[in-house]
């Protein structure tokens, strides 16, 4: 069985059973027919993943391995904000006639800083101390950047990675202000595991935990029918990831680095809207 799985369940009942509804509430998403997309939400998850014993993807429903990957290269490893170089269309919604986010996610990563060491943008100052400063509490990102807010199309969700070496091992969090369950929750999992374990082997180490710490993790109200549906399902044996060992650049990776074997899942037959 899956521990994905047991954790997005044991989440999703959590939330079902003792969330909280913002119905009496002024909320700012909608749905694509104007009205109000309410949600009932838990304050305060934290969910613990070790990537050494499996990798953490849903078998009750599909999650979108190589797009997943795709998304965290563009934003990583291509830095950018324009979804022309993206090879989805998950972000069209909030694109301009550019193609353009705004100010957000890789273009603030990709801002370089300067430090007695040299300049560095936030990804390639990580990869540096990974390598000569391994001991440091200091390796993290932060792309929560309040002076640019008014300028992103959509304030970051997942918008800081802490790193922490521990022996041979790498070790990060992932904080999130903000969690769509049934549309994101495995799909920032999936993407943050893969970072952690592209940053590992480039640095030379072994990939350890991920801990997801998610403020405000929610359920939309004409989400809930599916998940009710979905958490009932049987969760099978997780997959296993494949990655290409001979790669030592960041720069280098693709999505064609990493497969999956074994990846069985229930199919999804069911259109699951999107509020913005």
């Amino acid at each position: 069985m899956s521990r994905a799985d047991e954790i997005f369940i044991a989440n999703c009942k959590d939330i079902l059973q003792h969330g909280v509804w913002d119905t009496a509430l002024n909320v700012r998403p909608r749905w694509e027919d104007g009205t109000p997309a309410h949600t009932v939400k838990k304050f305060g998850i934290v969910n613990r993943y070790d990537l050494r014993e499996e990798f953490p993807i849903l078998t009750i429903r599909r999650t979108a391995f190589k797009s997943c990957i795709g998304e965290i290269l563009w934003i990583w490893q291509k830095k950018s904000n324009n979804i022309r170089d993206l090879g989805s269309h998950i972000w069209d919604s909030w694109a301009d006639e550019s193609g353009s986010i705004g100010k957000a996610y890789g273009y603030q990563l990709g801002v370089k800083h300067h430090y007695p060491e040299g300049d560095f943008d936030q990804v390639d100052r990580v990869l540096y101390d990974l390598k000569h400063n391994p001991a440091s509490r200091r390796i993290l990102t932060n792309i929560y950047n309040f002076e640019d807010l008014h300028e992103m199309h959509l304030y970051p969700c997942a918008y800081s990675m802490t790193f922490n070496v521990s022996g041979d091992t790498l070790n990060g969090i992932l904080n999130q202000r903000s969690q769509d369950m049934l549309t994101a929750n495995n799909w920032n999992v999936v993407q943050y595991a893969v970072l952690l374990m592209m940053f590992a082997q480039v640095s030379g180490l072994k990939a350890g935990e991920l801990v997801h710490v998610i403020a405000d993790a929610h359920l939309y109200d004409r989400h809930i029918p599916i998940v009710e549906e979905i958490i009932k399902r049987e969760p099978m044996p997780a997959p296993r990831l494949h990655q290409d060992e001979s790669i030592t650049d960041f720069y280098k990776f693709t999505a064609d680095s990493f497969s999956l074997e074994g990846y069985n899942f229930h199919p999804l037959d069911v259109k699951i809207p999107v509020a913005i």
